[in-house]
């Protein structure tokens, strides 16, 4: 069975995370935000740094989600509106 971005658990909750943490949320708009060829580049050194460091599998897994260039161009819209959202003055009712 093939898997897809959406079946990577972590990468998901990197993603809610990034939504609810304003450090984490800047920490991927800078990535999300190169140019596809830098972004996949600077992906590829995190993988590499990661395996040397001998992290969890599945944050590795869900890292080098972000080196495809629809999946970054999805996360980064994503966490973009979380920080709309954040931002968006409370209701208050009156018109």
């Amino acid at each position: 069975m093939t898997r897809t971005v959406a079946d990577i658990e972590l990468f998901i909750t990197m993603l809610q995370v990034a939504c609810e943490n304003r450090d984490i949320n800047a920490i991927l708009e800078r990535l999300l935000s190169q140019p596809d060829a830098r972004r996949r580049g600077l992906v590829r050194e995190w993988v590499s740094d990661l395996l040397i460091k001998h992290a969890p599998k599945d944050f590795i897994e869900a890292v080098a989600c972000f080196g495809d260039d629809a999946i970054a161009e999805k996360a980064y819209e994503a966490i973009y509106q979380c920080r709309r959202e954040r931002q968006r003055p409370f209701a208050t009712g009156r018109t």
